[in-house]
């Protein structure tokens, strides 16, 4: 069973670790940094390398446990393997995470529109959200308090609690929690903003910024309509 540390330490671009099971075009390690796709946020791609060998990691999948897809042969098992990650693509899936969590606390907050799903991607990112319709000029003001709260340099930090004390605690309809299955016990919290009045606390399982300065300029670039009282946003973050 994979011990996963993509969560634990987001900012680990390399690693060491044993290959426990080789199947036909995926490997088992007994730990990884690589994040497997899951909540919106693409798997990690990068290498694995072994004594002059390097096989290219194309994606990454948790069942029963986490499966490294691999490119052509695949390493033998117990071999002991370097992982890189593909670093511009897991910070961009980083920043654009950040910046999903924001806007989906914004368009709560402002216009009573939760989010129904996400996607994103090393260079643009979109959510759903229960609305009937955003106007431009909704548009125009959510971009600029979006990077109101960017500016704002706020810390973001993550943390384990107990799902019965965060049922109790927190604001249900803010971290979703009865979206999340009953097999869950145990949850991870990540809050953005000041300690004892976070701009956003809500439940996730993936990996973000340290700060949202990390995140640039955001910009809105398309509205659409879903369906009934259903809008789609998406958007971009400038390189800066």
């Amino acid at each position: 069973m994979t011990e996963p540390r993509y969560l634990a330490d987001s900012t680990v671009r390399t690693f060491e670790a044993t290959v426990e099971r080789a199947l036909d075009d995926r490997v088992v390690l007994d730990r990884t940094h690589f994040y497997p796709e899951g909540g919106g946020q693409p798997a990690d791609h990068g290498t694995l390398r072994a004594d002059g060998d390097e096989w290219e990691v194309r994606d990454v999948q948790k069942k029963d446990t986490v499966y490294h897809h691999l490119s052509g042969d695949r390493p033998a098992e117990g071999t002991a393997v370097t992982g890189e990650l593909d670093w511009d693509r897991r910070y961009a899936h980083m920043r654009y995470h950040t910046a999903q969590h924001l806007l989906s606390a914004l368009l709560l907050t402002e216009y009573d529109a939760a989010t129904t799903g996400n996607q994103l991607y090393a260079d643009r990112a979109r959510i759903d959200v229960a609305h009937d319709r955003f106007g431009d000029d909704d548009l125009d003001a959510v971009e600029t308090r979006i990077n109101g709260l960017i500016d704002r340099a706020m810390a973001v930090r993550w943390y384990e609690m107990d799902r019965e004390r965060a049922e109790a605690e927190l604001d249900t309809d803010r971290t979703r929690i009865d979206l999340l299955p009953d097999s869950i016990t145990e949850l991870r919290i990540v809050e953005i903003g000041p300690e004892d009045d976070p701009y956003d606390r809500t439940a996730c399982g993936g990996t973000h910024v340290q700060n949202t300065e990390e995140l640039g300029e955001f910009e809105v670039t398309g509205r659409e309509t879903k369906g009934s009282e259903e809008e789609r946003v998406s958007f971009v973050l400038s390189e800066d």
